[in-house]
């Protein structure tokens, strides 16, 4: 065959040969990381295995999917409303449109919808693993980052919980995007590719508007751009970003259920307060215990906590931007993780201070940061005590190795939490036992049980011990009326 008969006049690749192109690309990726992509299958597998036989819970999933009208029609009237309707304070077509799908396949039974979560984790873990490969070239810091990601503790939110398709499949939209711009000279076909995954991204989480500033930062500090240049290049993903911002603003600014202890905050009061919460993040990702669906931090009498938090965050700004042109990657991940977590600063007033979910895809620099500084610390060692290079690998493959079994070890144990709305709220109100909220989800799971004089206890409680605000009292009381009504008990 003449080669350049797979080119078209103007020299471009003709379809043919950019089949052969991919599966080339395609075949050589494989035989280089088809062992580690079986790494991440099995553990995914095992791990998650047990939500198959999860419920749903009574926590969202009644917005998204009990509840929701519009995934039980394909009639064009209701996929216009998919189209432009928001969903729980949240618009997401796409996410929605993934229920409706599922339900036409499966109905209410938890058990799809499970698998979808599952696969799309692994996907996602499989991403994460060609991305490192892609911007560090170090396989093992790229395996290890990736089994982190796939068997952390904090995913299990995201993972276990059907509500959470949304941060699960807007990931793998962001994923796909970056692998198509973190490349120091890309091609206008790259690009294109880009844009239509983050459009994706954007139907399905509004979060992934923090995409065109982390490439703003890559091409600065990996590709060398300037910063005008940087910019401009994203001048047509910043608007559609801005489009979605502005199109769903009053979707977002409504406040309905989770927690509202904090929304009367000023701007520089959660600043303040989200200074403390990042360490705390931080914190979770490198010992992760007391995890739970609802947190309560503190958020008063917290001036010396804010003070330290500002000052530690102060030492590694200064360490990022002075270790910028030795290793541009570390200070692009210190960005990356920030950027990633700022629509979850309360920006746009959120019910809830924190969440593990907001972890999913954040942990993914910073585990990379955590790798290096590990490398770095080796070769330190090395350098002062020369007679142990000889186990630097091993000792670095069984660090490693039990830093994983112990992750996923936790994660096993704190699995079963998300059950079912019984062992959800269970936990939950033995965890955080000062939020109202979870001891009114508790008496909504104890009265779907049947178990009506337990709900009307749990109630009591809250309103007894948990200083509920007026919304919540209301609602409380609410459900305790209906209870003794219908169910003939005693106040």
């Amino acid at each position: 065959m003449n080669p350049e008969s797979t080119h078209d006049h103007h020299g471009t690749q003709s379809p043919v040969s950019t089949a052969v192109t991919w599966t080339q690309g395609l075949s050589a990726w494989w035989k280089q990381s088809c062992w580690q992509v079986a790494g991440l299958t099995l553990a995914i597998l095992i791990l998650y295995l047990p939500v198959l036989q999860f419920e749903l819970l009574n926590w969202d999933d009644t917005w998204y999917l009990t509840s929701n009208e519009l995934i039980r029609s394909w009639h064009p009237v209701n996929l216009f409303r998919i189209a432009t309707e928001p969903v729980a304070r949240n618009f997401a077509p796409l996410t929605i449109f993934t229920f409706l799908v599922e339900h036409t396949l499966w109905g209410l039974h938890p058990t799809g919808y499970h698998v979808t979560n599952v696969l799309l984790h692994l996907v996602n873990a499989i991403l994460v693993l060609h991305l490192m490969k892609r911007l560090t070239g170090n396989d093992w810091l790229s395996f290890s980052v990736a089994m982190l990601f796939a068997v952390h503790p904090v995913q299990v939110e995201s993972v276990a919980w059907i509500s959470s398709r949304k941060t699960l499949l807007s990931s793998t939209f962001m994923l796909a995007s970056f692998l198509c711009w973190m490349r120091p000279d890309r091609t206008s076909k790259q690009e294109g590719w880009g844009i239509f995954w983050l459009i994706l991204g954007l139907l399905t989480k509004a979060s992934t508007v923090v995409i065109p500033p982390i490439i703003v930062a890559y091409d600065v500090l990996i590709a060398r751009k300037s910063l005008s240049d940087a910019i401009a290049r994203q001048i047509l993903p910043t608007l559609l970003c801005l489009i979605l911002i502005f199109s769903t603003m009053n979707a977002q600014i409504t406040i309905v259920g989770g927690l509202r202890g904090h929304i009367g905050m000023s701007k520089f009061q959660l600043f303040a307060l989200n200074l403390t919460l990042l360490w705390r993040y931080m914190a979770m990702l490198i010992w992760p215990q007391n995890l739970c669906v609802l947190y309560n931090p503190p958020t008063t009498g917290i001036a010396g906590l804010v003070a330290a938090s500002a000052f530690g965050w102060g030492i590694v700004t200064v360490w990022l931007y002075r270790i910028r042109k030795r290793v541009p990657l570390i200070t692009l991940a210190g960005i990356s993780a920030l950027l990633i977590m700022v629509p979850m600063l309360n920006l746009f007033p959120l019910t809830t201070l924190m969440n593990d979910r907001y972890l999913y895809l954040t942990c993914v620099p910073c585990f990379a940061v955590q790798g290096w500084l590990l490398q770095q610390l080796g070769q330190k060692l090395v350098s002062l005590f020369p007679q142990t290079a000889a186990i630097q690998k091993f000792a670095a493959i069984t660090f490693t190795t039990t830093i994983v079994s112990l992750m996923a070890w936790g994660t096993a144990q704190y699995l079963p939490v998300w059950r079912n709305p019984l062992s959800l709220w269970d936990h939950a109100r033995q965890a955080t036992p000062s939020l109202p909220t979870v001891h009114y989800q508790w008496a909504l799971a104890l009265t779907d049980a049947g178990r009506f004089q337990e709900a009307i206890t749990a109630l009591d409680f809250a309103l007894t011990n948990c200083n509920p605000d007026e919304v919540d009292q209301n609602r409380i009381l609410k459900l305790k009326h209906r209870l003794q009504e219908e169910n003939g008990a005693s106040i």
